[in-house]
């Protein structure tokens, strides 16, 4: 088992209190633990990818934290209510932008908004939502007849029109082109920093969880192997950067866990600028890799 820790990024973060807070999360289906107890912590403001190959329990988490599945055991507060129990008021706190959505295809953007927007107490302006999210030109547009970038926008408008102190997003940028999610990471960073909306991301997208998360879990057979920022997680595997030069006429290439002490040394040897020096830093997809692979083989 690798050890799960989180560092010192998680101070301030910890400061706000948490908007989700789960102990000894536990899911069955018949004689197979799905979830096997594991505890994760979601602050408020924060922006949380939870990472995990194919069957590692993602979607059962995120579902039993929506409150439309019930766990087998285990202590679950979202927004300080059990979503077990969890009202009409408490989900009106929440919003979901799920991987595929289903509605009207005919129905102009602006009308669906509304429509939508009629279900919550204190609703967003629908105009002000439109705007926050780039499809005021768009507004009287048939939503079957937007892009791939644009649908994933009124996805989003629909989740966050009642407000939600808490958005759940289900593999927001799938099939995006890089124009498309570039538009939509800019947007969810908005949305934290200047709403303060609490985010708890679902991705196959390793670059974009690196891009948008202030920490990250990585779940795998139903419990939390590794949790931090994605420097924490090289650091606990010890994910080795690789430093390349160029030195006697051929490159030259070396693996170290302390990169910048090599470049020091090679500095000091070549008496100053080294030549075709480049360091690449452990990737969030390196580290991934190898946190399920020792997994796999513990």
């Amino acid at each position: 088992m690798v050890e799960v820790r989180a560092g010192d990024a998680c101070e301030a973060l910890r400061e706000n209190g948490c908007a989700v807070s789960v102990r000894t999360l536990k899911m069955r289906y018949g004689d197979i633990d799905v979830l096997r107890g594991f505890d994760l912590d979601v602050y408020r403001g924060e922006v949380l990818a939870l990472l995990g190959p194919n069957g590692a329990g993602k979607s059962t988490t995120i579902e039993i934290l929506e409150g439309f599945r019930i766990r087998s055991s285990g202590d679950v507060s979202v927004l300080g209510i059990d979503p077990g129990r969890g009202d009409d008021d408490w989900r009106s706190r929440i919003g979901i932008v799920m991987q595929s959505w289903r509605d009207h295809a005919r129905w102009q953007v602006s009308e669906l908004i509304r429509h939508i927007a009629a279900y919550y107490p204190n609703p967003r302006n629908p105009d002000d939502v439109l705007d926050l999210v780039g499809l005021s030109d768009q507004a009287r547009q048939e939503s079957r007849k937007l892009s791939g970038g644009q649908r994933r926008r009124l996805d989003v408008a629909l989740g966050i029109v009642g407000r939600p102190e808490l958005l759940f997003l289900d593999e927001p940028t799938t099939g995006f082109d890089p124009a498309a999610r570039r538009a939509f990471h800019a947007l969810v960073e908005r949305l934290r920093v200047e709403e303060g909306i609490t985010v708890l991301l679902t991705t196959h997208d390793l670059s974009e969880a690196e891009q948008l998360a202030d920490r990250i879990a990585v779940l795998s057979h139903g419990e939390i192997i590794a949790l931090g920022t994605a420097r924490e997680l090289a650091r606990q595997v010890q994910a080795e950067a690789e430093v390349r030069w160029s030195e006697n006429g051929g490159a030259r290439r070396e693996l170290t866990g302390d990169p910048s002490r090599l470049v020091w040394d090679l500095h000091c040897r070549f008496g100053g600028p080294v030549p075709d020096l480049e360091v690449r830093r452990p990737s969030l997809e390196d580290t991934y890799l190898r946190l399920v692979y020792q997994q796999e083989a513990a």
